[in-house]
């Protein structure tokens, strides 16, 4: 317990710092890829893998792992690339994500690497919509890869995004407009809360990291902006590139117009950190993604 205890503690600490930690893999190739640790269970040798009939093609098979049976995602052929191949010199990395547990198959474990969000950036505009990347970041020659794993989920394992009616009908007894300032570096975590909002008939302003969402807030103050008084919370991703979701909360509570502002953090970081982290920043809720019905639900609650 007392291990627990101090690991909860160490990340804790981190937190409003700007710091994320990633840990390093390779799929073909020589470039490196990286994932927050913070999503990382635990990492192995590729077990044995049972192939499913009519799984998705980058599903190449499932493994039971501590008493709990996973699929584990080829993840080159996802984003991609080609087939890894043979698994037996592989590696899975055990993933919590979006409220689910997963592996992600890799060809090799690199290192885990601690820095500042404010040396990861957004993907270079070259690179296109239909790239994999969710960020950018360097050490030393190398350029790393920050893979967005929500968009990879979100073409193998599917979401429902529609909220339900009796959701949908509270939403209309309503008479108040609010307005909602949504912030997520993930252009799919974006299109899903978008839709979410929009069931609801929910006006909102998008941002793509905590810095923009930081100026967009103080923009609005500094010309009395009409948004800024019909501002009913602010929904933020947590890892982000320049500034993160613990960070942007933070800044909120410091400022002095905008420190009674509800921030409703809203991420696939779904372990057991994330309420100490939630408290440690002053946000007012946690949401694990990805689920319609409990976002709307989180918003309908603020206008009772």
């Amino acid at each position: 317990m007392s291990s627990v205890l101090e690991d909860v503690d160490k990340r804790t600490r981190m937190v409003g710092q700007n710091r994320l930690e990633l840990l390093l893999f390779r799929l073909c190739g020589s470039q490196i890829f990286g994932i927050n640790v913070f999503k990382v269970r635990e990492v192995m040798q590729c077990p044995p893998l049972t192939h499913l009939p009519k799984s998705h093609s980058s599903v190449c098979g499932v493994a039971s792992i501590r008493g709990k049976t996973l699929p584990v995602i080829d993840l080159s052929l996802a984003i991609g690339g080609r087939s890894l191949g043979d698994t037996s010199g592989c590696f899975v990395i055990v993933t919590e994500y979006n409220r689910s547990v997963q592996g992600l198959l890799v060809k090799g474990i690199e290192q885990i690497i601690n820095m500042k969000w404010e040396s990861v950036w957004p993907p270079p505009k070259g690179a296109g919509h239909d790239n994999y990347l969710t960020a950018v970041t360097q050490v030393g020659d190398q350029m790393i890869g920050i893979l967005d794993v929500e968009k990879v989920f979100s073409e193998v394992i599917h979401c429902a995004l529609d909220v339900s009616s009796s959701v949908v009908d509270m939403a209309r007894k309503t008479t108040m407009q609010p307005h909602i300032l949504v912030v997520d570096d993930s252009s799919v975590a974006r299109n899903q809360i978008k839709r979410t909002l929009e069931q609801i008939n929910i006006s909102y302003t998008l941002a793509m990291d905590g810095k923009e969402a930081l100026e967009i807030l103080k923009a609005w103050v500094a010309n009395q902006d009409p948004l800024l008084q019909r501002l009913n919370m602010v929904i933020s991703d947590i890892e982000m590139p320049e500034m993160d979701g613990y960070t942007l909360t933070a800044e909120i509570r410091k400022d002095e117009h905008l420190k009674d502002i509800y921030v409703l953090l809203h991420s696939s970081l779904s372990g057991v950190f994330n309420d100490a982290m939630v408290k440690r920043v002053g946000a007012n809720q946690f949401i694990a993604k990805f689920s319609a019905d409990d976002l709307a639900m989180a918003v309908l609650k603020r206008l009772t």
